[in-house]
This record gives C-alpha cells, sequence and structure tokens, in this order.
C-alpha cells in the first residue's frame, strides 16, 4: 500500500504522461464527435506517441481505453459511434495509463458547445469537491476527512455525493487498497502515511444520490435522470502534505499542496 520512492517516481512518470493526453483533449473540438472517435484518439496517443499501454483496456473484460459518460451517466459510459456529442451536453472522460508497470487513473467532466448554468454549476462544485478532498490529504490526516471535505462541499452546493463508488490505491494493480469513500466523518479511518497513492474521484448529483444500473452493468445512471459529473485524480501523500501526480500542464491546484 505504501510506495517507496522509486516506486512513487515510476507512478508520477505515469501520471504526467496521462496528463498529456488530458491536455490535448482539452484542445479538442468535441461538438459533432463521437465518443468512439474521442476513445481512438486517445489509444492512438497513448500507444503510438507516449508508449504507454491504455490500462483500463481488457479490465473486466472491458474493451476500450476509456469511459465516456454522458448527461445522466454516473459512470462506466461505452464509448459508442452512435454517441455524436451535441452542444449542451456534458461528458466525463476516465482514462487509465500504464507505464513501466505502474498505472494512473485521472477523469475530467468536459462542457460541450453552449452549456447552461445549471449544469456549468455542477460541474464546477464537482471539480471543487475533488480539490476540497485533495486539501484534507496529509500525514496523519485519516481517510473519514477526505470524504467529510467532499460531502459537506456537495451539501453546501445543493448536491449529493454517490456512495456506491468510490477511490481507491493505485500502483502496480488498478484498484488496490484503501477505499477512498467520498463521504463520511472527519477524524476517522484509517491514518494517511507518507508513499499512500490513491484516487479521489467524487461524483456529485444534481438530484438524488441513488443509480441505476442498465441490464449489462454498463453504464450506470442517475434514478431520476439527473446529471452527474466527476472529477479525479491520482495523488501521493508526501512528507509534507499531497501530490498530485496527474496535475495537467497549466492546471492551477485549488489547494495548496506539500
Amino acid at each position: 500500500m505504501v510506495k517507496q520512492p522509486a516506486e512513487l517516481a515510476l507512478m508520477a512518470q505515469s501520471g504526467a504522461l496521462l496528463a498529456q493526453v488530458f491536455h490535448a483533449l482539452d484542445q479538442l473540438p468535441l461538438e459533432g464527435r463521437s465518443t468512439m472517435a474521442i476513445n481512438d484518439f486517445v489509444e492512438r496517443m497513448i500507444v503510438d506517441d507516449l508508449q504507454a499501454r491504455p490500462a483500463s483496456k481488457g479490465q473486466y473484460d472491458f474493451p476500450y481505453v476509456l469511459n465516456a459518460s454522458i448527461d445522466d451517466v454516473v459512470c462506466h459510459g461505452m464509448p459508442s459511434h452512435q454517441d455524436v456529442l451535441r452542444s449542451g451536453q456534458i461528458v466525463n472522460l476516465d482514462i487509465t495509463l500504464e507505464k513501466n508497470g505502474y498505472i494512473a487513473d485521472s477523469s475530467t467532466t468536459y462542457l460541450v458547445g453552449e452549456v447552461d448554468y445549471a449544469a456549468r454549476r455542477l460541474v464546477r462544485t464537482a471539480y471543487q469537491a475533488m480539490w476540497k478532498g485533495i486539501a484534507a490529504v496529509r500525514p496523519g490526516a485519516r481517510l473519514g476527512d477526505i470524504g467529510h471535505a467532499i460531502a459537506r462541499h456537495a451539501r453546501e452546493h445543493g448536491y449529493s455525493v454517490v456512495k456506491e463508488y468510490c477511490g481507491h490505491g493505485i500502483g502496480r494493480e488498478m484498484h488496490e487498497e484503501p477505499q477512498i469513500l467520498h463521504y463520511g466523518h472527519a477524524g476517522t479511518g484509517l491514518v494517511l502515511e507518507e508513499g499512500m497513492v490513491f484516487t479521489i474521484e467524487p461524483m456529485l448529483n444534481q438530484g438524488k444520490a441513488a443509480i441505476r444500473h442498465s441490464p449489462d452493468a454498463w453504464p450506470v445512471h442517475t434514478r431520476d435522470g439527473r446529471l452527474s459529473a466527476q472529477f479525479e485524480h491520482t495523488v501521493a501523500v508526501t512528507r509534507t502534505g499531497v501530490q498530485v501526480l496527474t496535475l495537467r500542464p497549466g492546471e492551477t491546484p485549488l489547494c495548496v499542496l506539500g
């Protein structure tokens, strides 16, 4: 669970490569593009340009390199030629990358074209909630501090937090211990130690937190059909605080990093 300095250096390399992928997506026009076309763009970049492996492909029999979750899809959206993004939609792109045996995991919810205020507010709050969780990370803090910070921010802005899915430890495997809940009580749970690496990835819903699964379990929707937004970074606990391994070029942290 605790990574050694050499392992952390390799994880930082994977995180930096994945950040490059999102930097490219930030500049890619999404309106009028299918989610399968985005999947293929990302696969080419990871494999051909970065000489890395898309870690999601083949994991749990998932055949693609990313999840593309549109509007009321909470997570696990499947890329499709039929899902052509339209102005006014939001879409979460969730991508993993493995280099030299170590995996990084990150996601961003994008605004497609002209998006209304309510959707933009949800997306902005989900991004802030992730950073509230990241700001709680330091040696000696507890896992409950992360979830408490996220859920409080969501609640203060009128949103609910999905409880069925959580962050996770990460390293040579995509999902390792511990689980990082996005709700909870401050001062409870596992004590954080220098060298721990995990994801923080809250999913916020406009309406109630309840979800529903499709018959084949892919994707997951909000039960009430309202919008859901998510952001995710892979972080490492440092001696003085936290390092965001998947921080994008030009991205300004919304907390003080140690």
